[in-house]
């Protein structure tokens, strides 16, 4: 997400190298271009306007101290004013009511309402230990129905029977019900969608709404929908009392505009970010470090929290012992670290988070793709040859390549991305780390020193 944006936002302020000040008159053009790269970004235009009038009364005047380029001083300043027009600080849901606690999702159809219904269930049950009901009210397609039956077993969470021949305002009241008998913690109602704004839609799910008087009321919007995502944020608000918004398909949108929209437009903040297809794939929308990648400085912190979240503690320790001892990382390691890499998303992922991005001709994809090609692989050995990986011939090469149904390239570049860690993990086993650092520092960006 935000890759257009940030370079666009990258190429404008390096236009003020060798200034000693930010003035009007030097600022202009930079200013200019950043208008233009919010406009592309499908940024809404009196966000865009508000936003750059804000920007400009800042940065003239500013002088540039000796710590500081002119450029680096003009992203601080636009960097806290993207903090601002997103909102200062990460806003949580506010369950505190009798249980069940009930959540409203409304949006337009396509937003991923159903998918993002059952990542909220999972998120709830996994970091605010809640138990959830999950109900859809969407009787116009039986489909949708029976999807977020099959997401709530997958997650864990109670599903509310419905059924197209009911009303959906009194399949909301049943599910409120039956959610207060079983004493669960929170309710969350899926409503229908069309594929525009419309009245009968707008009636329908101000009923729901009446029926079961929800904590949260959330709109679900594709954020790759650009201006449309920003005429329907402007509708929902007006018919619902929104309390936040959650973006959808953020991994598969280049440009970001409307994660700086939704906010200005509907008076209410982003809650979470949809990064994925799977369940896992939610997270907290934090401005601040939503601003850092923006500016292509990374969510060092995210990846952190994730990490920890994710990788098997007692795994990396047990590796990291066997190594200490002078063992060789086999196979059957890398096994373990692509498993690890599967799950928090794929390298790509990953790369989105740090300050570093993949330099140009750096091996493609290491999405989950690419990682179940590798793994499969190494399914496809057998134990002897996991563990000692020298004894792989050509004819051990070609049986493996049929049984994971890879070409014979994959198994060879797969060995030698095994070939190449191994050595990096002798060194570290050596007491190389530090050396390894060290060598890497001049080739990192400014201030990512150790």
């Amino acid at each position: 997400m935000f890759e257009g944006l940030s370079e666009r936002l990258a190429r404008a302020t390096d236009g003020l190298t060798g200034k000693g000040r930010l003035t009007d008159d030097n600022i202009r053009d930079t200013m200019r271009q950043v208008r233009m790269a919010l406009l592309e970004a499908d940024v809404a235009l009196p966000v865009v306007r508000d936003f750059t009038a804000r920007i400009r009364e800042r940065a003239v005047g500013v002088e540039i101290t000796s710590s500081l380029k002119p450029g680096q001083a003009l992203v601080k300043i636009i960097h806290d004013e993207l903090v601002t027009t997103m909102g200062e600080r990460n806003e949580t849901l506010d369950l505190r009511q009798q249980p069940p606690a009930v959540v409203l999702l409304a949006g337009l159809q396509g937003a991923g309402k159903t998918t993002t219904a059952a990542k909220l269930a999972r998120w709830l049950a996994e970091r605010e230990s809640k138990t959830v009901t999950l109900v859809s009210t969407d009787v116009y397609r039986p489909a949708a129905i029976l999807q977020l039956e099959r997401l709530a077993g997958e997650v864990g969470a109670v599903f509310e029977p419905s059924d197209a021949s009911e009303d959906p305002a009194e399949i909301a009241s049943r599910a409120l019900a039956n959610a207060r008998l079983a004493a669960r913690d929170v309710l969350i109602v899926d409503t229908a969608g069309r594929l525009h704004v419309d009245g009968d839609m707008m009636a329908e799910v101000q009923r729901i709404h009446a029926a079961v008087n929800p904590v949260e009321t959330l709109f679900v919007v594709d954020s790759m929908a650009g201006q449309d995502a920003v005429n329907a944020a402007r509708a929902f608000g007006e018919a619902l009392p929104l309390t936040g918004a959650i973006l959808t398909k953020t991994d598969g949108d280049a440009r970001g505009g409307v994660a700086l929209s939704v906010r200005q437009i509907t008076g209410k903040p982003v809650k979470f970010l949809g990064i994925g297809e799977k369940v896992e794939a939610l997270e907290p929308f934090h401005p601040e470090r939503v601003a850092s990648r923006i500016l292509g400085m990374g969510d060092v912190v995210s990846l952190v929290e994730e990490v920890e979240r994710k990788v098997d503690r007692e795994k990396a320790d047990r590796l990291a012992r066997k190594i200490k001892k002078g063992k060789s990382f086999n196979l059957a390691d890398l096994k373990d670290q692509l498993l690890q890499m599967k799950e928090m998303g794929g390298l790509a992922a990953m790369m989105d988070k740090l300050p570093m991005k993949t330099p140009a001709g750096a091996p493609p994809g290491m999405g989950d793709k690419e990682l179940g090609r590798q793994i499969a692989v190494i399914d496809s050995m057998t134990p002897g040859e996991r563990r000692f990986p020298k004894i792989i011939n050509g004819s051990r090469k070609r049986r493996i390549a049929a049984g994971a149904g890879v070409q014979i390239q994959d198994v060879n570049r797969l060995l030698k991305q095994h070939l190449q860690m191994q050595k990096m993990m002798k060194k570290m086993g050596k007491g190389g780390l530090g050396r390894m650092m060290r060598g890497m520092k001049g080739r990192m960006p400014p201030g990512m020193g150790f």
